[in-house]
């Protein structure tokens, strides 16, 4: 085909020159050993380079700018006992573990695939909430990173409470096909934090998260976001930890210290495969219990703090 296309370029050049007219392309052209028809020669094959040059511009569907231009700008009012940083104490006690968990999960980022992180716990209360809420803030606290949180627990939602923000439209109503993917992302006060609720409350959340669209939906935001953190509903009370956990690349478990029994940690850890786990995080743990930091990913909270 390359061949043809010169000897129509060849051909095109010299009806120009003959005729008196500029030539179209300077460049001088190989000769071919195809034969060119002469009913050839008079109609030219369009450069589709060209043709695209000339085509009008369309944002895509999925770009940032899409994005900034559509989703809804809240003024949150967060909670600042737990929303760590969006108090504007950055050395407020839990900040500097919460970095650590930021510089451990790029150090494993190194090595796998890892943007769209799950963050669970084997039973209600032990902060699982509290942890991706503010490993999501953490993480744009890095020049020029964009994260997206989304409130995938459609049985507790807590997280639209924290950030102090309302709960829909959020992903219950996206997986229902009610609203785009826009429509139910709304940021606030810190910048490139992108927050999608849980949205209405419906009354069967196992079947709604297993329909497949969720996938769909981090398919088609994930190239706008360096991270997407999802907080699901505990593992071991219900199966939407493991369905959610199929369209990730990675699971947080969170346990809370001297509180999640080791035969129900062991348990939940079983809900997942050995390459999906890729840390756990010890939450609500006393001053004394510091040193062993090294071996776990630490979240401190007061212990007058309720656990969210």
């Amino acid at each position: 085909m390359s061949r043809i296309h010169e000897a129509l370029k060849k051909a095109e050049q010299e009806r120009a020159a003959n005729q008196g007219g500029a030539q179209l392309d300077p460049t001088p052209v190989a000769a071919v050993d195809s034969p060119v028809m002469p009913e050839m020669a008079s109609h030219r094959v369009p450069d589709p380079v060209a043709v695209a040059a000339m085509m009008p511009a369309f944002a895509s569907p999925f770009s940032v700018d899409t994005m900034l231009a559509r989703c809804a700008h809240m003024e949150w009012k967060p909670d600042l006992g737990t929303m760590l940083f969006m108090n504007g104490d950055d050395s407020k006690r839990g900040t500097e573990e919460f970095r650590t968990l930021r510089s451990r999960l790029y150090h494993m980022r190194e090595k796998m695939t890892l943007k769209k992180l799950l963050v669970t716990s084997a039973l209600p209360k032990e902060g699982k909430s509290f942890t991706s809420s503010n490993l999501a803030q953490v993480l744009v606290r890095q020049h020029g990173r964009r994260v997206l949180l989304i409130d995938a627990d459609l049985r507790g939602p807590r997280l639209h409470l924290m950030l102090g923000t309302t709960a829909g439209p959020g992903l219950s109503d996206y997986l229902q096909g009610k609203s785009d993917e826009f429509a139910i992302m709304q940021r606030g006060p810190m910048e490139n934090l992108f927050f999608v609720p849980s949205g209405t409350g419906i009354e069967d959340p196992a079947e709604l998260v297993g329909n497949g669209k969720l996938k769909v939906l981090l398919q088609r935001v994930e190239p706008l976001f360096d991270w997407i953190i999802i907080d699901s509903p505990p593992a071991i009370p219900v199966s939407d930890a493991s369905v959610l956990a199929k369209a990730c690349d990675g699971v947080l478990m969170v346990v809370r210290s001297n509180s999640t029994p080791s035969d129900v940690a062991r348990k939940a850890r079983e809900e997942f495969p050995d390459q999906a786990l890729v840390g756990v995080v010890l939450n609500g743990t006393s001053d004394e219990a510091a040193p062993y930091a090294r071996y776990y990913y630490e979240a401190y909270e007061k212990r007058q703090t309720t656990t969210v």
